[in-house]
């Protein structure tokens, strides 16, 4: 099984928010465990992810895709590093230092600023978008 642990500063204020997360995560319920990991400071999320391997940190400066060729990457990147990949969301601040030098990828999903609640859910959803699109499905249209 695929596994996806989501590293965010931060927590999930509104009940909506925990709606959607929850829906996306039900949908993609026996092809990918999703697992989120909050914290309240950047060097508890430093420290956190200090053993992971497949990081990929959200980032405004990172590679912008479209989401076909965001599919194809997560699925590459899924495929490399043995079906379990990191995502690392930073707080008001953006990532550390520490954090863009351990990602093995930096992506951008927009040059606009986001709450890290709404990253939350639009990475989440893109996840969704990517499976669905390789799947050929009629989700992405």
């Amino acid at each position: 099984m695929i596994k996806i642990r989501i590293y965010s500063i931060g927590k999930n204020k509104e009940p909506w928010l925990t709606e959607a997360l929850t829906l996306y995560t039900t949908r993609l319920r026996g092809k990918v465990q999703i697992e989120f990991h909050l914290f309240r400071k950047d060097e508890e999320l430093n420290r956190a992810i200090e053993k992971e391997k497949g990081i990929i940190g959200l980032d405004p400066k990172g590679k912008m895709q479209t989401s076909r060729e965001f599919s194809c990457f997560l699925l590459s990147t899924i495929e490399t590093h043995h079906s379990s990949l990191a995502f690392v969301i930073g707080g008001p601040e953006g990532l550390t230092e520490v954090v863009k030098e351990r990602a093995n990828h930096l992506i951008s999903f927009s040059p606009m600023t986001f709450t890290h609640q709404m990253v939350r859910l639009i990475l989440l959803e893109q996840i969704y978008r990517g499976f669905e699109i390789d799947k050929g499905s009629g989700y992405h249209k």
